[in-house]
C-alpha cells in the first residue's frame, strides 16, 4: 500500500498523483517578464522527478508588480506562448502545472538577491501600497493606492488568471503572503487606510476577497484556485492565526480551493521562530477550523517528515522549496525511502532497481 504522501488527491476535476508540490521559487531570470529555457528546464525537471504539482514562481500581474526587473510576468498576451510550452511538458510528465500570480507592492523595484537585493536607485519604478509606509525607512514612502489603483490592480489579477488558463495552467494561486501587496492590505501593520479598504478586519480583507471572487468568476470552473497566506506576521499587532482562519473560511466561500500556509515577511523586525515543521501548525488549524484543504510549507526536507504531516492529518499536501532546488528528484527518492510505488519516465527506468515501479511513462523526446 502506498504511503499517505503518495496517495492521490482531487481538487475539482483535477486529480494529483501524490501530495508533493514544488513551491513557487523566484528565479530572477526573465527579461521583460518572459519565461525562457531556464524556466523550462527548472520546472520540467521537477515534473520528471515525480512531483504532483509544479508551481511557477511569483509572477507579476503588472510590470510594476515585479520584485525585480528580472522577475517573471504575465501582464501581456505575448507571455503566453512560451508558458504553453512549459505547461505541455510538465503535464506530459504527470504533474499538474500551477502558477502563482502576484504583485510585490512596497517590496517592488529591487535588485536581484545576487546583485545585493537593495532598492533600485536607477532603472526602478514607483511602488504602490495600501498606505505609504515603507518596508525599511531608507526605501522612502510608497505611493498610496487610490480606488482607481485598487480597481486596476484587481483587474490585472483577473487578466493574469485568464492568460494563465490560456497558457495551460491547471492551478492559479493568489499570492497573499510574504509582505507583498495582497498581504499588505490584510495586515493592520501595513494597512492604515481610512476608507472601505482599511481599518476593520472586514475592510482589510476586502481587496483579497474581491480579487479571489473576480478571479474565480473569470476562470473555468475546472481551474483550481488557491491562495498563499502569511498565516501570522510574527510581530505584535499583526495578523494572528485566528485572523487567518477567518480569512480562509471567507476565501472558501469565494471559491478558493486550498490555502498554502506560510508566514511572516511583512515587517523587517519580525521575530520568526523557525525550525522543522514550524509552519505546519498553521496548516493544521486552518484545515480543521476553516474546513478547507491546506498545504504545509517551510523546512520540510525529509521523506518521513513529509509523510507524517499527511498521515497525521495536519495538511492535505506538502510544498517543498529549497529541498527541491537541491534535488529535483526528491519525490522519486522519497518513494524509495517510504516503500511507495515509483513513477518515472521510461528513459530513467534503468536508474532504479526496484519491484515497485509503476507502469513507466511513455518515452518522449519533448
Amino acid at each position: 500500500m502506498s504511503a499517505p504522501l503518495f496517495t492521490p488527491i482531487t481538487f475539482r476535476n483535477l486529480t494529483l498523483r501524490n501530495r508533493i508540490g514544488v513551491s513557487p521559487m523566484c528565479q530572477y531570470s526573465s527579461v521583460d517578464g518572459f519565461a525562457n529555457d531556464w524556466h523550462l528546464v527548472h520546472l520540467s525537471s521537477r515534473a520528471i522527478g515525480g512531483a504532483g504539482v509544479v508551481m511557477m514562481e511569483a509572477t507579476g500581474v503588472t510590470p510594476e508588480g515585479r520584485i525585480t526587473p528580472a522577475c517573471h510576468g504575465i501582464w501581456k498576451d505575448e507571455h503566453v506562448e512560451f508558458l504553453k510550452r512549459i505547461t505541455d511538458f510538465v503535464k506530459g510528465h504527470g504533474a499538474a502545472a500551477a502558477i502563482q500570480i502576484a504583485h510585490a507592492g512596497r517590496k517592488a523595484s529591487h535588485a536581484a538577491p545576487w546583485e545585493g537585493g537593495k532598492k533600485l536607485t536607477s532603472g526602478g519604478w514607483e511602488v504602490i501600497e495600501p498606505t505609504p509606509i515603507p518596508f525599511l525607512p531608507e526605501h522612502g514612502a510608497p505611493h498610496e493606492m487610490t480606488i482607481d489603483d485598487i480597481n486596476r490592480t484587481r483587474d490585472a489579477f483577473v487578466a493574469a488568471a485568464r492568460r494563465a488558463v490560456r497558457a495551460g495552467f491547471d492551478i492559479v494561486e493568489l499570492h497573499g503572503a510574504h509582505g507583498y501587496l495582497l498581504h499588505e492590505f490584510l495586515s493592520p501593520l501595513s494597512n492604515h487606510r481610512k476608507d472601505a479598504y482599511g481599518g476593520t478586519e472586514e475592510n482589510r480583507f476586502r481587496f483579497m476577497l474581491e480579487t479571489a471572487h473576480a478571479v474565480r468568476a473569470e476562470v473555468p470552473k475546472e481551474t483550481v484556485v488557491g491562495a498563499r497566506l502569511s498565516c501570522i506576521d510574527w510581530a505584535e499587532g499583526g495578523l494572528t492565526i485566528a485572523d487567518s482562519v477567518r480569512l480562509s473560511a471567507l476565501l472558501k466561500k469565494e471559491g478558493v480551493d486550498f490555502i498554502d500556509c506560510s508566514s511572516g515577511a511583512l515587517v523587517a523586525d519580525a521575530k520568526i521562530q523557525t525550525g522543522p515543521n514550524y509552519q505546519v501548525p498553521f496548516a493544521k488549524e486552518i484545515r480543521e477550523k476553516a474546513a478547507i484543504p491546506t498545504c504545509a510549507v517551510g523546512m520540510i526536507t525529509e521523506p518521513q517528515q513529509a509523510n507524517d504531516i499527511i498521515a497525521n492529518g495536519e495538511a492535505d499536501m506538502v510544498f517543498l522549496a529549497r529541498a527541491m532546488l537541491r534535488d529535483p528528484y526528491w519525490p522519486a527518492h522519497a518513494a524509495q525511502v517510504l516503500g511507495a510505488e515509483l513513477d518515472v519516465p521510461a528513459q530513467y527506468l534503468r536508474g532504479y532497481s526496484t519491484d515497485r515501479l509503476a507502469a513507466p511513462r511513455r518515452k518522449t523526446g519533448s
